[in-house]
């Protein structure tokens, strides 16, 4: 029986996902709101706050319980950087580290991030950095697609805010949340894309690359790329 409770709630959670999806697209295209309840059109990602800033979007999202990470996090991870910057990467969610900081990269992985900010001449508060999700899945497993859904609205809040030149995209989950449920990071980095209207560069998660160090190689073609499109000095590597 509670196999079965628990099934059906994952089933409900997903369908709510694919309908505050629809909502989203519908938006995007100038439909109108269907005609539900306030607090419904808040739970689906579409009620009527609008922050207009970063700090109170922050402010508007709280001690979020919107999905069932709350329930293991310690910290919600919500970004942090420049609020104009020209360059934003986005990870999948946070891990360990960031969970008890409360900011995003600030563990192995993000010590490798900087490392590869600072390789590019910027300093790690002239760019934005955040997650697809806010809050560190179970033993740092992927996001679930409902987890991803009902923080999608938030992540693409955050990118309309700030209008970056160039998103970077860090890894396989970053890179389906925004561009394509089926898309491949093996054979789609390195290539540009586009998301809200911005160029995106899909790369490895440093976390990937430290498992991988023999991969840092093609990641750091795949900043160059980035570098040149916001005009940045790009070096000889002889």
């Amino acid at each position: 029986m509670a196999e079965s409770i628990l099934k059906a709630d994952e089933t409900i959670r997903e369908v709510f996902g694919q309908i505050k999806t629809t909502l989203r697209a519908q938006a995007e295209i100038g439909l109108e709101t269907p005609p539900l309840s306030s607090s419904s059109l808040e739970y689906m990602g579409r009620g009527p706050a609008h922050p207009q800033s970063l700090e109170a979007l922050r402010e508007y999202i709280g001690d979020c319980e919107r999905c069932k990470l709350h329930l293991s996090r310690n910290q919600l991870v919500f970004g942090e950087g420049d609020s104009t910057a020209r360059l934003v990467f986005v990870g999948e969610g946070p891990g360990r580290d960031e969970d008890r900081a409360g900011r995003p990269f600030v563990g192995e992985a993000g010590k490798l991030l900087d490392k590869i900010i600072r390789a590019m001449g910027l300093t790690r508060g002239e760019v934005y950095i955040c997650n697809v999700v806010k809050c560190r899945p179970p033993k740092n497993r992927d996001p679930e697609g409902d987890e991803v859904a009902q923080c999608l609205s938030f992540l693409e809040q955050q990118i309309q805010m700030i209008r970056p030149e160039v998103i970077c995209c860090l890894g396989r989950v970053a890179c389906q949340a925004l561009l394509a449920s089926d898309f491949k990071i093996k054979s789609g980095r390195g290539k540009w894309h586009a998301a809200m209207g911005i160029p995106v560069m899909p790369t490895y998660h440093p976390a990937y690359l430290l498992r991988y160090p023999s991969e840092k190689r093609q990641a750091w073609e795949d900043v160059k790329e980035i570098m040149k499109q916001l005009g940045l000095e790009v070096k000889s590597d002889d």
